[in-house]
């Protein structure tokens, strides 16, 4: 029976180990063939890379969960106590559950959407989130991350650069991240009233350093 269960177990790493070779290798390809096909082909497969496993959050933990989901949609993660950026799916290190505390996220071009962010939900250690290029971010995203109890004690740097699909309604969600030291807005069309924004993170968040790099 115990080899049987061994057996089982290797069979499911084996399998999430290829699904993120197959994940990288997808994330990694730069240029496809612009068609309707084409986009609801990418638009099927991101949202089967962000689908939530809530059965996998229970059995590894909020933090080996979140890293896996963040790493098959192409983003990076850095673990407390570590310099080095994790951005290799199937390197990620093994040990205990509760060993290894995401502090970063680097989500640059990555294709993490707002079907996935109930990957957040137990993160408790999070100081850094750096949002560029993300095609699928959107103000629900926000929304969602201004939401989360923890998110609002631990983050204390943020960064949303070139991200198309943000407006001013997603960036004010982020004044109830009571913490947040530091909050960099760059390149973000969609994001048209700037003196509103001063005013309103001057009232929330009086100690915020707020950088604009808007038009």
């Amino acid at each position: 029976m115990c080899c049987a269960g061994s057996e089982q177990r290797l069979t499911c790493t084996d399998q999430m180990m290829l699904f993120g070779k197959v994940s990288q290798q997808l994330c990694g390809i730069k240029k496809l063939p612009w068609s309707c096909d084409s986009r609801y082909f990418w638009g099927w497969l991101n949202a089967v890379f962000n689908k939530v496993d809530y059965d996998r959050i229970r059995d590894v933990g909020p933090d080996r969960a979140a890293s896996e989901w963040l790493l098959r949609c192409g983003a990076m993660v850095r673990y407390h106590g570590q310099e080095r950026w994790q951005m290799d799916y199937n390197h990620l290190p093994t040990g205990p559950l509760d060993k290894y505390k995401i502090q970063a996220i680097d989500a640059t071009n990555s294709c993490i959407m707002s079907i996935g962010f109930d990957h957040m939900v137990g993160l408790q250690h999070v100081e850094k989130i750096r949002l560029c290029k993300c095609h699928y971010i959107k103000d629900d995203c926000l929304l969602r991350l201004g939401q989360l109890e923890n998110l609002q004690k631990s983050i204390l740097e943020m960064e949303i650069i070139s991200c198309g699909n943000i407006t001013d309604k997603g960036i004010i969600a982020l004044r109830h991240l009571r913490n947040l030291k530091y909050l960099l807005l760059s390149d973000l069309p969609g994001v048209r009233e700037k003196e509103n924004l001063i005013q309103v993170f001057e009232t929330a968040l009086p100690s915020l350093e707020l950088k604009l790099q808007l038009k």
